[in-house]
C-alpha cells in the first residue's frame, strides 16, 4: 500500500516564496504571474496529497511557466509556405503600415474630430472614401471582420422580411468551425435553401421568392471547389431577377482580392469587388487580412443608400474598428491607390522568384555546414491560404532536413525564441523560404543552430 500522507509531510511542501526564489529570474513573464503559477501547483499538490521534493516542484513549475510563455502572442518564423496562414496571424503588415501605426498609436489622433470645423467628426471618412474608390463602389464602410460584416447586412435586411435565399452549394463552413447557416441563424434571418449541392438554376431562385423574401445571398466558394456535374446561374442572371422582384443581391467574396491574382503569380483568377459590383450586385463584403494584405477587418462596399443604412444600425457601433485597425487599413488602401502593391508583404511573397529564394537558401546552408542536420535545397508547393484559391499552388524553394530526430528537432524549433514553424513531407522536415521574411534569415540561422545542437 502507498505510504500514508501525514499532516507533517504536507507541511514539508515548500513555501511559495521559496519556490519563486529557486526559480530565478523569468523576465519574459511578470512576477505576479509566476507567483500565481507556483500557488496553483502547490495547491494541486496539497489537494492530491502528492508531496514532492523541492527539485521536483521546481521542474513542474518551470514546465507550467514555459507552457504559458509559449501561449503568449509573439513573433514566429513561418516556414509552412502558406502565405495567409490563419493560425499564424494571416497577412503580415509592411513597414509603411507599421510606420503609420506607430504615429497613431503613441499619441492622439483625429479619430472623430473634424479638423476643419473644430467639432466632433465622423470616424473613417477618409478611409471609406478611398475604399469606395478602390472597389469601384458608390460607398464603403468597415467593421471588425467579414463575419461581422455579413451579420450586420443580414440583421439590416431581415428587419421586417425574414427569408434569405441561398444555394445549397454555397452553405460553406469557414475557419474555426463557423458555418454560413449558423451566421444566418445568429442574425435572426430565416434560411431558404434552393437547388442541390452541385446544381442550382435561376428558376430555383425565382420559385423561392415570396412576399417574405428579404434578400438573395451569394457566397463565393473561396475555400473549396466543385467539379463535374456542377452548375449555378451567372451573377448577371441573378441581377436581372432581383431587379424585377425589387429585392437586394449581396455577395460574400471572402478573400478580398483587389488585383488580378493571375497576374501576381501563376494562379487562378479570384473575383474582385470591382468586377462583382459592375455586374450589378448591390453589396459585397470581404476580409481585410486575406488577399488584400491588411489588418483584420470586414469591408462592405456597394450602393450608397445601403451602406448609409447599415451605418445607421445601432448594431454597427458594436462592430466598428478602433484607431489602430483604421490606421493600418487606411495605409494599405493608399498603397493600392498609389500603385505601390510591392509594399504589401502578402503580394510581394506571391511574386518572389525561385531564383531569389534559391540564393537565400544557399547562403543559409553555407552558414550551417557544421551541423549534423545540415539541410539540402528542396522543392515546395506553397499555398495562398486563408481559405483562398484552394486549387492554386505556388512553386517554391525549401530547406529540407533528414535524419532520425526530426520530430524532436521540429519541437525544439517550435519552443525556441522566436519559434520556427515548418512541416513534414516525404519523410523530411521542410522550411519554405517564400513565407520566411528575408529580414528573419539571421534569426533563422541562430534558431536552427540552437535546435540542432540541443538534440
Amino acid at each position: 500500500m502507498p505510504e500514508r500522507v501525514t499532516a507533517r509531510s504536507l507541511r514539508d511542501i515548500p513555501a511559495v516564496e521559496k519556490v519563486v526564489i529557486e526559480l530565478g529570474r523569468c523576465d519574459y513573464l511578470p512576477r505576479p504571474v509566476i507567483v500565481a503559477l507556483v500557488r496553483r501547483e502547490l495547491s494541486a499538490m496539497r489537494a492530491g496529497k502528492n508531496v514532492l521534493d523541492l527539485a521536483a516542484v521546481i521542474t513542474r513549475v518551470r514546465a507550467s511557466v514555459d507552457d504559458l510563455r509559449l501561449s503568449k502572442i509573439q513573433p514566429v518564423i513561418n516556414g509552412t509556405g502558406i502565405i495567409i496562414h490563419t493560425n499564424l496571424g494571416r497577412a503580415p503588415l509592411g513597414p509603411r503600415v507599421l510606420e503609420s501605426l506607430s504615429e497613431i498609436a503613441q499619441g492622439y489622433c483625429n479619430l472623430e474630430y473634424d479638423l476643419n470645423s473644430g467639432e466632433r467628426g465622423h470616424r473613417a471618412n477618409y478611409l471609406e472614401h478611398n475604399l469606395a474608390l478602390l472597389c469601384g463602389a458608390e460607398a464603403a464602410t468597415v467593421v471588425n471582420n467579414c463575419a461581422a460584416a455579413l451579420v450586420l447586412i443580414l440583421r439590416h435586411f431581415t428587419g421586417k422580411k425574414k427569408e434569405v435565399i441561398i444555394s445549397r452549394g454555397e452553405l460553406i463552413q469557414i475557419g474555426g468551425g463557423f458555418r454560413i447557416p449558423d451566421i444566418l441563424e445568429a442574425s435572426g434571418a430565416t434560411l431558404r435553401e434552393v437547388g442541390t449541392t452541385n446544381k442550382t438554376t435561376i428558376d430555383d431562385y425565382a420559385r423561392a421568392i415570396s412576399p417574405n423574401t428579404a434578400m438573395i445571398l451569394k457566397v463565393h466558394r473561396s475555400n473549396f471547389f466543385m467539379g463535374g456535374f456542377v452548375a449555378s446561374p451567372s451573377t448577371e442572371l441573378l441581377v436581372t431577377l432581383v431587379r424585377k422582384k425589387r429585392i437586394p443581391l449581396v455577395e460574400d467574396l471572402g478573400s478580398g482580392a483587389i488585383i488580378a491574382t493571375e497576374k501576381a503569380a501563376a494562379i487562378e483568377h479570384e473575383p474582385t469587388p470591382s468586377e462583382t459590383l459592375k455586374r450589378g450586385v448591390d453589396l459585397v463584403c470581404f476580409s481585410g487580412d486575406k488577399l488584400l494584405g491588411g489588418p483584420q477587418a470586414g469591408i462592405i462596399a456597394g450602393k450608397a443608400r445601403h451602406v448609409a443604412a447599415l451605418k445607421r444600425e445601432p448594431f454597427f457601433r458594436a462592430l466598428r474598428c478602433d484607431k489602430i485597425i483604421l490606421a493600418a487599413l487606411q495605409t494599405t488602401i493608399d498603397l493600392y491607390l498609389s500603385g505601390e502593391t510591392s509594399a504589401v508583404p502578402a503580394l510581394a511573397m506571391m511574386q518572389l522568384s525561385n531564383d531569389q529564394l534559391r540564393q537565400r537558401a544557399e547562403k543559409i546552408i553555407t552558414r550551417l555546414h557544421e551541423l549534423p542536420l545540415r539541410p539540402q535545397i528542396g522543392h515546395g508547393d506553397g499555398q495562398l491560404g486563408g481559405g483562398t484559391l484552394p486549387r492554386s499552388t505556388i512553386q517554391s524553394v525549401t530547406l529540407d532536413f533528414s535524419g532520425d530526430h526530426l520530430s524532436a528537432f521540429a519541437a525544439r524549433l517550435r519552443r525556441g525564441t522566436p519559434p520556427v514553424i515548418g512541416y513534414v513531407a516525404a519523410g523530411k522536415f521542410k522550411l519554405d523560404l517564400r513565407t520566411i521574411l528575408s529580414r528573419q534569415d539571421e534569426e533563422l540561422v541562430t534558431a536552427l543552430r540552437s535546435a540542432a545542437q540541443s538534440l
